[in-house]
């Protein structure tokens, strides 16, 4: 009789000699499941990318006409939120403004230093009759300060100072002929000897030739107010700079603000006197 062998367990197939059987590969199972979670996980990620896409292209629409981000990117796969911008609207109604003073035709460091009190300031020649004082029957006249009265306005060098009366030359270069104001004829301006104008340039009163322009115009043109220091002087307003007066310092012709120091009120007055040539 052929042996007939019992099966061994196959509970420890290779200790007891046994083989497994081959007929179907190892693992079976397991492949089977890998491939099945694999194809899931492909068809979640097309859901995903084809849901994503669908909000992405819902976003563009939305956002279709507005400015775009400071990045300029449209969306993704991840987009960001873009700053919404805030801020009050911009009021409809009337505009707030800034008001700036004009600048004046011409300025100076002095006229631009620190504030001084001011005694009280003189009548402007725009709210005052022009001056009393007796006038001579000639245009050609000499100005005389009314606290120095040996001293007149005197050109030299191009400037105008306060000096005493010399030879013929001084005296001719002190004596000036007045006409009307050349940008105000109620005013007056003072014309050389050689056909030159005085003007106040950086405040600083000179002789110039004409050059045609307004604000020389301005500059040569002053207007005479009764003077609150001496009877029958006169006190000479600029007519582009309201409330400075002409004035000698050092003895030197300058433009200034009135009043600012009372020992300095006389500097301002003069006295409208026969040409000395």
């Amino acid at each position: 009789m052929p042996d007939n062998k019992s099966r061994p367990s196959q509970e420890q197939p290779w200790e007891n000699g046994w083989a497994p059987d081959t007929s179907r590969a190892p693992g079976t199972r397991r492949l089977w499941l890998a491939g099945g979670l694999a194809v899931a996980t492909i068809v979640a990620c097309v859901t995903a990318i084809a849901l994503n896409d669908k909000h992405v292209d819902d976003t563009s629409q939305a956002r279709r006409g507005q400015p775009l981000s400071d990045d300029g990117k449209g969306g993704g796969l991840i987009s960001f939120a873009t700053p919404s911008v805030s801020g009050s609207p911009s009021p409809t109604g009337k505009q707030s403004t800034t008001a700036s003073a004009s600048p004046k035709p011409s300025s100076s460091p002095e006229a631009q230093g620190s504030s001084t009190p001011h005694a009280p300031a003189a009548p402007s020649a725009s709210s005052t009759t022009k001056p009393s004082a007796p006038r001579p029957t000639t245009t050609q006249r000499s100005v005389r300060s009314v606290n120095y009265p040996d001293r007149y306005w005197h050109v030299s060098g191009g400037l105008v100072k306060l000096d005493a009366v010399g030879g013929s030359e001084s005296r001719a270069d002190s004596t000036f002929t007045v006409v009307k104001g050349l940008a105000d004829s109620s005013c007056s301006t003072f014309v050389t000897a050689d056909g030159r104008y005085l003007r106040h340039r950086d405040f600083v009163l000179r002789a110039e030739r004409d050059d045609g322009s307004a604000l020389f115009k301005q500059d040569a043109t002053f207007c005479a107010v009764p003077s609150s220091y001496s009877s029958g002087a006169v006190m000479l307003e600029s007519v582009n700079y309201p409330g400075r007066f002409l004035r000698h310092k050092n003895f030197a012709l300058r433009l200034d603000a009135y009043g600012y120091g009372s020992s300095y009120r006389e500097d301002f007055s003069f006295n409208l006197v026969d040409g000395l040539a």
